[in-house]
C-alpha cells in the first residue's frame, strides 16, 4: 500500500508515468536534451546508413531481415527493453560499414546518449514499435534496390523523428499541470464572474 500511494505521489509530480501492461516508468525528465539527441542522431544515422549501403553485402541485409523479423514477433508479448536491443542490433547492421569514422562516432555518441536518457522510447510509445518494424522493412529494401543515396538517408531520418514526433506527442499528453497552467484555467472562470457581477 505504502509503496503504491509512493508511486502515486510521484506520478502526480511528473517523475513517474504508469502504462497498462507496462507499469511504473520513470518519467522522461531531461526532455530538452532527448530532444536534441534524437535530431542529431537522426542526421548523422541518416547519413552513416546511406554510406554504408554500397558497402553491404547481401548477407548483411539478410541478417537485418532477420533482426527485424524477431523484432516483428515481439510486438505480440511486447517486451521495450528487449525490442530496444535489437533496434540496436538492426539499426548497426546499417551503418557500421560507414566509411566515414567521424560520421560513424557521432552515431556511436548518440546511441549511448540515448542509453543515458532512458531504456527505451518504446516503453512509453509501445504502439510505435510496430510502425518502426515496417520502416525498417521499406530501408532495407531500398539499400537492397540500390536505391539513391539521398532516398536512403531520407528514409532512415524519417524513421528516427517519427519515434522522435511520438514521444514529444506522448511527453505532451501526460505532462503534470504546473500552477501557472492551473492559474490560467481559473482566469477566465474569474472574469466570468466579474463580468456576471457586473451586469
Amino acid at each position: 500500500m505504502l509503496v503504491r500511494e509512493a508511486i502515486r505521489r510521484l506520478e502526480a509530480e511528473g517523475l513517474v508515468t504508469f502504462e497498462r501492461n507496462v507499469g511504473a516508468q520513470v518519467a522522461l525528465i531531461k526532455e530538452t536534451e532527448y530532444l536534441h539527441t534524437m535530431q542529431t542522431l537522426a542526421i548523422v544515422e541518416g547519413a552513416a546508413t546511406a554510406l554504408s549501403a554500397p558497402y553491404l553485402r547481401p548477407a548483411q541485409l539478410d541478417r537485418a531481415r532477420d533482426v527485424n523479423e524477431r523484432m516483428r514477433r515481439t510486438l505480440d508479448d511486447f517486451d521495450p527493453h528487449r525490442f530496444t536491443e535489437l533496434n540496436l542490433e538492426f539499426h548497426s547492421v546499417l551503418f557500421e560499414e560507414c566509411p566515414n569514422p567521424h560520421i560513424l562516432d557521432l552515431v556511436h555518441r548518440g546511441w549511448n546518449r540515448m542509453r543515458m536518457l532512458r531504456d527505451s522510447s518504446f516503453s512509453f510509445v509501445p504502439g510505435r514499435a510496430r510502425e518502426s518494424v515496417a520502416e525498417h522493412d521499406r530501408i532495407v529494401d531500398l539499400i537492397g534496390a540500390g536505391a539513391d543515396p539521398l532516398e536512403i538517408e531520407l528514409a532512415a531520418r524519417r524513421h528516427r523523428t517519427a519515434t522522435l514526433d511520438a514521444m514529444l506527442a506522448y511527453q505532451a499528453q501526460h505532462k503534470p499541470a504546473t500552477s501557472t497552467d492551473a492559474a490560467t484555467r481559473r482566469t477566465p472562470a474569474a472574469g466570468t464572474a466579474a463580468a456576471a457581477a457586473g451586469a
